[in-house]
C-alpha cells in the first residue's frame, strides 16, 4: 500500500472543499482558506453565506434570484447568500478575530449543486479588490484535474482604467 502525501496546496484546496460544506446557497458552495506566507498555518476560512443572524436559502428552502430570474455572475447585491462570498468571509473572519492576514495564500473551492467544481472559478471584481486591499499575495483555485495560481500583483498590475462592456459583463 502506498501512502501519498498530498502537496501543501492540495492540501489546503481539500479542507477549502471542506469549509464549502458549510455553504448556505442553493446555487454554488464556495470555501476559502487563508494560510500564512508560508503555507504552515491556518489563519482564517470563509464560505459563502448569508450575513451572519440572518435567515439563509437553505433554511427558506428557495433561492431569492433563481426565483427574480436574475443570472449567474450578476447582482451580487440581491442574494442572500453570496451576498457574502467565500473570499470575503475569510478576510472578515480575519478582522473580527485581529488576525494579520498580510501577504497571506488565499485557497478557494467551488462546487455545483451536482457535486462537481465549478469551472473556471475565479474571484469576482469585488473579492478580487478585497483581496488586493487585505495584502493577500497568491490565490489557488481548484480545477477540474489540478489548479490554478493567481498572482495578485497581476491583478493590481492589470485594474481596469476604464469600464467597458467587454469587461464589466457579468457584473
Amino acid at each position: 500500500m502506498t501512502n501519498q502525501r498530498p502537496s501543501k496546496i492540495e492540501y489546503y484546496l481539500n479542507i477549502a472543499k471542506a469549509v464549502s460544506k458549510r455553504s448556505t446557497c442553493l446555487r454554488r458552495k464556495f470555501g476559502a482558506v487563508i494560510v500564512s506566507d508560508d503555507y504552515e498555518s491556518i489563519m482564517t476560512t470563509g464560505y459563502n453565506g448569508a450575513p451572519r443572524k440572518t435567515d439563509n436559502c437553505i433554511d427558506l428552502g428557495y433561492c431569492a434570484r433563481d426565483k427574480a430570474g436574475i443570472p449567474h455572475g450578476q447582482r451580487y447585491e440581491l442574494c442572500r447568500a453570496s451576498a457574502t462570498h467565500a473570499e470575503q468571509n475569510a478576510i472578515i473572519n480575519a478582522a473580527r478575530e485581529g488576525i494579520k492576514i498580510k501577504n497571506c495564500i488565499m485557497f478557494l473551492y467551488g462546487e455545483n449543486p451536482d457535486g462537481t467544481i465549478v469551472e473556471n472559478a475565479e474571484p469576482c471584481r469585488m473579492c478580487k479588490s478585497q483581496i488586493i486591499n487585505a495584502g493577500i499575495t497568491k490565490v489557488y483555485v481548484k480545477r477540474i484535474n489540478d489548479y490554478e495560481e493567481y498572482d495578485v500583483e497581476d491583478w493590481i498590475k492589470n485594474y481596469p482604467k476604464e469600464f467597458t462592456p467587454e469587461n464589466t459583463e457579468g457584473y
